[in-house]
């Protein structure tokens, strides 16, 4: 496949590019600094830009890939519009280029969807994120894209292992963390399989 990755610069971008890579597909990263990639191969290109510049996002995309993947995270907990505004421009991009397929990672705890104390912690912690992830995810729902959403639970920097847990509804039972090697796995195996397609999926180990 030929995929661009948004937010590749990221742990869990980075773990994407990688994996990708190492499964053989071409990969093009868009980032805004370069040296934060980890990944070198003759099948990563790099694209700079940054994805709150609409006209960077419509040069990057091209009718060739086959989806786009979004890594991309806030900066900070405060009020932002960032994650929607990005995600506009992407759209936007792929309306363009006619690409149909996006891959998008926002967070558990979009719909209020995580119980008990946790929940209610997360959901006053990362208001103003998680409130921005729902703007994200609502343009992806008001669009005519193939797309998927993953709410993976609090991300750590464990190993891949495959072996997770996936719901459509919620959060799975009792989950709270999950490696961003294994969201990277998820979200690259949904773009290869073609799975969840206009669906929201909650990730826990």
């Amino acid at each position: 496949m030929n995929l661009i990755v948004f937010g590749a610069s990221g742990g869990t971008g980075n773990a994407f590019v990688r994996q990708a890579i190492a499964a053989g597909h071409h990969v093009t990263a868009f980032v805004r600094t370069p040296s934060n990639l980890e990944t070198s191969h003759k099948s990563l290109f790099v694209e700079l830009g940054d994805a709150m510049q609409a006209a960077d996002v419509k040069l990057a995309v091209r009718p060739e890939f086959d989806a786009v993947i979004s890594c991309l995270g806030a900066n900070g907990l405060g009020k932002t519009t960032d994650l929607s505004t990005m995600t506009a421009n992407i759209l936007d991009a792929m309306s363009i280029h006619d690409v149909k397929r996006i891959i998008y990672m926002a967070s558990a705890g979009i719909n209020k969807e995580i119980p008990g104390v946790t929940g209610f912690i997360a959901g006053k912690l990362l208001q103003n994120v998680l409130a921005d992830h729902r703007r994200a995810t609502d343009l992806l729902a008001a669009s005519d894209t193939d797309w998927t959403v993953a709410r993976p639970m609090g991300l750590t920097n464990d190993g891949r292992t495959g072996d997770y847990r996936k719901t459509t509804s919620g959060v799975p039972k009792g989950g709270r963390r999950i490696s961003r090697e294994d969201v990277a796995d998820f979200m690259l195996k949904v773009a290869t399989d073609h799975l969840y397609i206009r669906q929201s999926v909650g990730l826990a180990n």
